[in-house]
């Protein structure tokens, strides 16, 4: 019999009460009657999936938007549409994305009753102001309050996402936002530098002060680049103190409690993506289902784009999103993968970096050093080739 490879599930959920200034992500404000409509189409795509047979679910990550702003009785059906339909591990990480702003007992108590068992908490960051200036629907005291009840309601694997370089953020302030989320005891932060989109609110108002801060220059509003880093270097060194270790580059976890579905994503596991927009990866095809509601209402969930991965792509990206692992990639699964030597591939590109002290090797793995990870970005494209 045939071996079931590793599946991870996202659901997506295009829904916000209020779209936040920085955000660029497929997301925009509901009816009630709407967001009912679209839990329907999302069953019926979910049941129509066929070929189930070869994959067991590892995890399921239901993101958005703003996942929480569900009824709890259909995320309860989506949920229970997926355990239908699949294969589950019985310890499948089952994550959910929450706005603070919209949390009650009675939905996490729900949650974890319809088995929920890791929730990702929007937070951002600890001060009033700063969320007030993000467009955040939320106050701390929100968030403060959701914390407790998810831990009263069971939760013992809690997320929280925080986000540096804010407009007129200080090196003091997100610091203190750091500390305060750190003595809650989370098991895991994902800490995330803000980024001007454009199309965003935040991109017409602060565009010139990024474009003067990406040429090296002094900004006026947003932190500099120095200070960007110097921010970078503190939450490394907190985590670390707390007992949290840095997994990839903007993820931080206590042993054990590293996200398994976003760990999926970076080692190009096999995913699914059920929703509007959503993306998947079957077979080194990627997929990406259409981003008209209208359309998807109607049923019409087909992939409106398909890319089809040469062998070179597929090297570029088991490199640029292994790498950004503390772990990095090992060499023997490379070639095993590739059916091609290591040393043939990226040989004079290791070397060279590693020449500049960004990677280094050891036991058959290819991984970042601490300076490899704050010049991420310049080290990550040397690999495509």
């Amino acid at each position: 019999m045939e071996q079931t490879k590793n599946l991870g599930i996202y659901i997506h959920i295009p829904f916000c009460i209020r779209k936040c200034a920085y955000c660029d992500f497929l997301s925009f404000t509901s009816e009630e009657e709407a967001r009912k409509k679209y839990a329907e189409s999302l069953i019926s795509e979910i049941q129509q999936f066929e070929d189930v047979k070869r994959w067991h679910v590892t995890s399921i990550f239901i993101g958005g938007g703003t996942p929480s702003v569900l009824k709890e009785e259909e995320t309860g059906r989506i949920l229970e549409a997926i355990q239908n339909k699949f294969n589950m591990d019985e310890d499948a990480e089952i994550t959910t994305e929450a706005n603070p702003g919209t949390l009650t007992k009675d939905k996490l108590y729900t949650y974890r009753r319809q088995g929920i068992n890791r929730l990702s908490l929007g937070l951002q960051s600890v001060h009033d102001k700063e969320l007030k200036l993000l467009g955040r629907i939320h106050t701390y005291d929100d968030f403060l309050k959701g914390f407790h009840l998810a831990r009263e309601a069971g939760f013992s694997n809690i997320n929280v996402d925080l986000m540096s370089a804010l407009p007129g953020q200080t090196a003091d302030s997100w610091k203190e936002s750091l500390l305060k989320i750190l003595r809650l005891k989370v098991e895991h932060i994902s800490a995330y530098s803000l980024i001007i989109e454009e199309g965003t609110p935040f991109y017409e108002k602060y565009a010139d002060d990024a474009k003067l801060r990406d040429m090296g220059e002094d900004c006026h509003i947003l932190p500099s680049e120095e200070e960007d880093r110097g921010m970078y270097y503190e939450t490394r060194r907190l985590t670390g103190e707390y007992g949290l270790e840095q997994y990839e580059i903007s993820n931080y976890a206590k042993p054990g409690y590293e996200c398994r579905h976003n760990q999926a994503y970076w080692l190009r596991q096999d995913y699914l993506g059920f929703g509007l927009g959503a993306s998947s990866l079957i077979d080194n095809v990627r997929l990406r289902n259409t981003v008209d509601l209208a359309q998807y209402n109607q049923g019409i969930f087909k992939k409106e784009e398909r890319e089809v991965l040469s062998l070179q792509e597929q090297m570029e990206e088991t490199m640029f999103l292994g790498l950004r692992m503390k772990g990095g990639i090992s060499t023997v699964e490379f070639e095993t993968a590739f059916h091609t030597p290591f040393s043939a591939v990226y040989g004079k590109t290791v070397l060279g970096l590693k020449n500049e002290g960004l990677v280094q090797t050891e036991d058959e793995r290819v991984f970042l050093t601490e300076k490899g990870f704050d010049l991420s970005n310049y080290t990550l494209a040397q690999f495509l080739l």
